[in-house]
């Protein structure tokens, strides 16, 4: 599906099915644009319903070899709001092909001053949508009032306010689930099928797994850090 598509297509083809965040961070050996296209296609050939990437290079890369709804947003530094922070690198991501825009949408300042809501409407004079990455119940109620097409629980526990813990935050799934009348999606610590399972019976529309699926650096260092030491 690589023509824009309304709300309520994509809302369809995700409904609860799995979207898998194929990314790499910085000094990762995976992060490379060609590595990174074939984990997509190794996603959608296990099954997987959309595909969230970072960066426009690699978005734009993806959507040429994957007829998947695609999620994009651009990573800008690693602390304050830096998913899709600015207008600009919203269109950017739109730009490159992403179906729906992924962006911070918590309620701490944006590097240029700007608003979520800016945002939005930029994304939507594009024809593409929005995803909003939340932390907090509040946040969530505000994105979809500011417009956003869908809302994810993405930042919990990674921004101060929400709560730490080891799993996914299926609490909040559930409560703005229950609440809000666009879609909510559940992402953030998602390690097992059966984690997953329970976030679509919480409510959420889809879900969103990444570290669990897509970054064997990681998984390596959970069982080497298991395992006793000698």
């Amino acid at each position: 599906m690589n023509d824009p598509a309304p709300s309520s297509r994509v809302a369809d083809l995700l409904n609860a099915r799995l979207i898998v965040s194929c990314q790499a961070p910085p000094g990762d050996p995976l992060r490379d644009t060609g590595t990174l296209v074939r984990l997509a296609r190794a996603a959608a050939a296990g099954g997987a319903a959309g595909i969230r990437a970072n960066e426009p290079e690699v978005i734009a890369a993806i959507s040429a070899a994957v007829d998947l709804p695609l999620i994009g947003l651009w990573k800008d530094g690693d602390t304050g709001v830096y998913i899709t922070p600015t207008v600009r690198h919203a269109l950017a991501v739109a730009e490159a092909g992403a179906h729906v825009v992924a962006a911070d949408a918590t309620a701490r300042p944006r590097p240029d001053g700007g608003t979520f809501a800016g945002i939005v409407a930029a994304v939507h004079a594009a024809g593409a949508l929005v995803m909003a990455d939340v932390a907090t119940f509040d946040e969530g109620v505000a994105a979809a009032a500011a417009g956003a097409d869908f809302v994810s629980t993405t930042l919990s526990g990674y921004v101060p306010g929400s709560p730490r813990q080891v799993g996914p935050d299926l609490d909040l799934v559930c409560a703005l689930s229950a609440t809000l009348a666009v879609p909510v999606v559940a992402e953030g610590r998602i390690s097992t099928p059966e984690e997953a399972a329970l976030a679509l019976a919480r409510g959420a529309h889809s879900v969103v797994v990444g570290t669990a699926i897509t970054a064997p650096t990681a998984l390596t260092s959970r069982f080497v850090t298991a395992l006793p030491r000698t």
